[in-house]
């Protein structure tokens, strides 16, 4: 069986707290997008004796063992049998990228697992495993736009705001790390909600919704806010970078002439 995990971007983000916990306390809008990597699943024959992983596409700089759809795998079988595993991830979606692609793998071959296998986990059970994988990984399991609280994996469901616009994908080849990001942030309680800031106009979310980890990373890596100004330039009515980064969207009411100068870091371009 063959799936497509999606990728996602952050409508504003905002670091509330640092938890007893070490994690963050945080509220954002993940937003679905169509820019997905390509997962392969099959079982691996009577005398295999373990599953395989290959990986192509983008290069994901670790080996496959200690990729996080094998150790989705590997919480998996903790409490559930089902045969051994021949899978082939296409990655297209960057890593330290800000677009969620290593949980949204994790997630979906979750997903394919219960599926195929008949495990009768239920979406609820799902996110309760996929979340000791990643706190962005429950999101995954639905992939519908959602307000995310708490480290991520308090959802709740929002209207998709954005249906029919264009959004250009801009990454600048830059690995953001995000536990690097988050020991820069400071946090602070946001002036209002994102669930209301989002029922604005898009057209004037530029002065209302922002991304608390912009401020420190384009200290740090200057072209990243660079993309930004391009893309408002570009005729974008509202851009962002999207979680930790180093990705940047753009947001278009009509299709996008992309400058050339940018051209070679556009990664996706399309329609929401």
């Amino acid at each position: 069986m063959v799936i497509f995990p999606k990728a996602k971007i952050n409508l504003g983000l905002n670091i509330t707290r640092k938890r007893p916990d070490g994690f963050h306390d945080i509220e954002t809008i993940f937003y679905p997008v169509s820019f997905c990597d390509a997962l392969e699943l099959v079982a691996n024959g009577k005398e295999a004796k373990e599953d395989l992983l290959k990986v192509t596409g983008l290069n994901t700089g670790g080996k496959p063992e200690n990729n996080l759809v094998f150790t989705a795998v590997r919480k998996l079988r903790e409490n559930h049998s089902f045969p051994l595993l021949k899978i082939h991830l296409h990655k297209r979606i960057p890593i330290g990228a800000g677009l969620g692609g290593g949980s949204s793998d994790a997630a979906s071959v979750l997903k394919i697992i219960n599926r195929c296998f008949r495990l009768s986990l239920s979406t609820e059970e799902l996110k309760a495993i996929s979340l000791g994988l990643g706190s962005d990984c429950p999101f995954f399991i639905d992939s519908q736009p959602a307000f995310a609280s708490g480290r991520g994996e308090m959802l709740k469901p929002v209207n998709p705001v954005m249906e029919g616009f264009q959004i250009v994908l801009v990454n600048p080849g830059v690995g953001i790390s995000t536990r690097e990001a988050y020991e820069n942030c400071i946090p602070d309680e946001p002036p209002a909600s994102l669930t209301e800031m989002i029922n604005h106009p898009v057209s004037e979310w530029k002065d209302l919704i922002i991304n608390d980890f912009e401020k420190t990373t384009f200290k740090k890596y200057p072209q990243i806010g660079t993309l930004k100004n391009i893309l408002y330039e570009s005729g974008a009515i509202y851009s962002s970078m999207s979680g930790s980064g180093s990705t940047v969207y753009g947001i278009f009411n009509r299709k996008p002439v992309v400058p050339d100068k940018i051209k070679d870091l556009v990664i996706y371009e399309g329609v929401l």
